[in-house]
């Protein structure tokens, strides 16, 4: 059924020449770098190089303005460094630098004998597909994977603690995913009649002028505070918007459900919820008063370290706020018990009425795809209940389509419950980036008989394991379009080079997938992938390139207008119709179905003993402007704003530890260490430290045996364990407990070697 849909229209068709100089507007999905699709203009050369990019004024998104991401994008597709052209190894070279080019048929052909032949020996599940972050590559593997016929799709880090708890989370207590209403669902924006300002902005976990993700693009906070809105903001650290905010409230690593039962026991206590949204559209809100009556604001200041007045202060700005959002970020993933954690940093805007209106918090219309991937039809009911993780988690098995990765880490080494053969490996790189413990995880992945991987340039995870390696194409190389995550639009991607012999992910997935699967991937080529994909909207790809990004239909307050729920009726997509304060679906799953807090593990109060011997809380994850997760190390311009991996601690801890600005450092715990640059700021707690992940060093020496770029001296993630929480979502990533020590300033000869 077609919609209509509002298409911004353009002075220019998408290509034209200005200066000399071939435009070619489109937008920056990856890869590389991040998930929000900027409007691009890509200038080429008479010589089809990319020379130039620059911000596109007429993208309703970014209206112009670019990070340095996509500036240096040139010197990403330039690179000489960047995978050209399939290549194998044998086997036993695996870690070894020493690769065959081959054709893309004979890579082609050696996939679809390896993986059909484990298919026929042990079942499609002995297969396994892994991702990274999300960005535009879910909805091709998802596909991929299901209709080889595995139903193990694994996001690799633990606890798949990244965007998935939130939206898990939103759809089993109210139906849908829920997102701060920033205009972006209107070409025209801010000057939108129907959008109002908010009046209150509460940035938690999350620092959007630095990294942001969920289709929402940082600078427009600041857009809002300059029109006149407020902000408050929950950080272990001061960040820059903290200091233009009404309220900072600096929070110990870990304790956000704390901190967000104890504000629920503020506003309910008070009676300054809303109590019309509350009694017509709230399921279970006396249970969920009963569960926050024992956190007061004193209470929580001894588990948060946030003065109890200010957190009353904060309650309250927040209940009294007309109109209020909630930006919140991947720290309320990342922590063990992230499921209670976004249960209760929900029903802040849920008993306040800020869900479904102007000014709060919006479900994103659908456009086609959902972040649940594409073509699970594929997958045969037999199959679907082989998956790994179902039988140790009811959520898993009740509630997601991905796969457990701290279970399939564990049946990579144990075989059970059944032996795995084989992976694929496309833009992720868990070595070096998001999966704990590398040295177990690559121990656990050497034990696969055949792996594929899919990416731009060479990582640590592609030399230790591949077999076989697909260059993929950037997004300066290719055609594409974005659907669904939280975008609020649909976009088009525009090939702007041609980008040799490498092919883009979504290429590599139709032609690999009509090999294995022909019904399920019936087209000749992408484009007319991306045009029956489009149907809906009523346009063909080579049209909607002409006018994207193309806007579906918006309504706020769905819930009183029946639609929200797939029967036409009025309220939310639950068992009740309602938000459910106190979650049907969790008690089903056997979870407890009220929000909770629960104490870290370790941290100085479940782990006094420990703490004495590691005795700074260390968060890890720092965001930094220039580089994205594990990605751009070889990019002169990018690398030169942030050259090394850096620590950040209050001058009182180094001075209390014999620490200077600058000195190298060691940070160790239990399970490991990592070598860190000093870097002294006044932004954080005495008490706490906090670091940037997904560091190594491509100019170091590649092979595993010489150090593998670097990785055993840099990868903070050897700090950190496989262990998700009790749903089998989340894992500690932003609370462990560490020590910070001197060690000798790496040279250029040694840097990247073990010590």
């Amino acid at each position: 059924m077609e919609r209509e849909y509002l298409l911004v229209e353009h002075e220019k068709p998408y290509s034209y020449c200005e200066d000399g100089l071939t435009v070619t507007r489109t937008s920056a999905w990856s890869g590389p770098g991040c998930h929000l699709g900027c409007g691009v203009l890509m200038y080429t050369d008479e010589l089809d190089r990319l020379v130039k990019v620059e911000g596109d004024p007429e993208n309703p998104f970014n209206q112009g303005r670019l990070c340095v991401r996509c500036l240096a994008l040139p010197e990403v597709v330039n690179h000489a460094d960047k995978l050209a052209h399939p290549m194998k190894r044998a086997r036993e070279d695996r870690g070894k630098d020493k690769w065959e080019r081959i054709s893309w048929d004979a890579a082609y052909d050696l996939i679809v004998e390896r993986f059909n032949a484990f298919k026929a020996e042990s079942g499609p599940e002995s297969v396994t597909f892994w991702q990274g972050t999300g960005r535009d590559i879910s909805t091709w593997i998802t596909r991929l994977c299901w209709s080889y016929g595995s139903p193990n799709y694994v996001v690799a880090l633990s606890g798949t603690a990244c965007y998935a708890p939130r939206v898990a989370g939103c759809r089993m207590s109210s139906g849908a995913f829920w997102l701060g209403d920033f205009s972006q669902q209107f070409p025209d924006r801010y000057d939108n009649p129907q959008w109002k300002l908010p009046e209150l902005i509460l940035i938690w976990g999350n620092n959007p002028v630095i990294t942001n993700s969920d289709g929402m693009y940082g600078h427009w906070v600041v857009d809002c505070l300059k029109r006149g809105s407020k902000a408050i903001t929950v950080d272990p650290r001061r960040t820059w918007l903290a200091n233009r905010s009404e309220l900072f409230l600096q929070i110990r690593p870990g304790t956000d459900a704390a901190l967000a039962l104890g504000m629920l026991n503020v506003i309910i206590s008070e009676e300054i919820y809303d109590r019309e949204f509350v009694e017509y559209w709230c399921y279970g809100f006396d249970e969920l008063a009963e569960r926050v009556a024992d956190f007061t604001p004193e209470k929580t200041e001894q588990i948060t370290w946030i003065p109890a007045d200010t957190i009353r202060a904060a309650a309250r700005m927040f209940a009294k706020a007309d109109g209020a959002i909630v930006q919140w970020g991947v720290a309320v993933d990342m922590t063990k018990e992230t499921l209670p954690a976004g249960q209760a940093i929900s029903a802040l805007f849920e008993i306040t009425g800020n869900i479904d209106n102007p000014g709060g918090m919006i479900a994103p219309p659908s456009i086609l795809f959902s972040t649940g991937g594409w073509g699970h039809e594929f997958l045969e009911k037999d199959a679907r209940k082989k998956k790994i993780g179902d039988a140790e988690y009811p959520l898993y098995r009740g509630a997601m389509q991905i796969a457990s990765t701290d279970e399939c880490i564990k049946t990579l080494e144990t075989d059970r419950p059944y032996p795995l053969k084989g992976a694929w490996l496309q833009a992720v790189n868990p070595l070096a980036c998001t999966g704990p413990d590398p040295k177990r995880t690559l121990a656990a992945l050497n034990r696969l008989e055949f792996i594929v991987c899919v990416d731009l340039f060479m990582t640590p995870t592609a030399m230790a394991l591949a077999d076989v390696i697909l260059p993929a194409a950037t997004c300066a190389e290719r055609d594409g379009i974005r659907l669904g995550d939280g975008t609020q639009r649909g976009e088009t991607i525009n090939r702007a080079v041609q980008g040799g012999d490498c092919r883009s992910d979504m290429q590599i997935n139709l032609e690999i997938g009509k090999r294995f699967n022909p019904e399920a991937w019936p087209w000749e080529n992408v484009e007319e992938m991306y045009t029956d994909i489009l149907r809906e909207t009523g346009l063909t790809f080579s049209a909607m390139r002409e006018q994207a990004p193309a806007y579906p239909p918006f309504e706020y307050h769905k819930h009183e207008k029946g639609l929200l729920r797939s029967d036409g009726q009025v309220g939310f997509q639950t068992r009740t119709g309602r938000i459910e304060l106190y979650s049907t679906v969790y008690q089903a799953l056997e979870q407890d179905p009220l929000p909770y807090f629960e104490e870290p593990v370790p941290s100085p109060y479940s782990t006094p003993e420990l703490y004495e011997q590691y005795p700074l809380v260390l968060t890890t994850g720092a965001r930094q402007l220039g580089l994205f997760h594990s990605e751009h190390r070889q990019i002169p311009h990018l690398r030169a704003l942030h050259p090394e991996p850096l620590i950040y601690l209050h001058p009182e801890a180094a001075t209390r530890y014999g620490l200077t600005e600058g000195c190298w450092v060691w940070v160790e715990n239990e399970k490991g260490r990592a070598k860190r640059k000093l870097s002294l700021t006044n932004a954080l707690d005495p008490r706490v430290c906090s670091t940037d992940h997904g560091w190594w060093y491509p100019e170091a020496p590649a092979e595993l045996d010489e150090g593998l770029y670097g990785l055993w001296d840099l990868a903070i993630n050897q700090l950190i364990t496989w262990q998700p929480g009790k749903s089998g979502m989340g894992s500690n990533y932003k609370t462990l407990l560490c020590k910070v020590y001197p060690v000798e300033a790496p040279t250029a000869q040694t840097k990247g070697e073990q010590k």
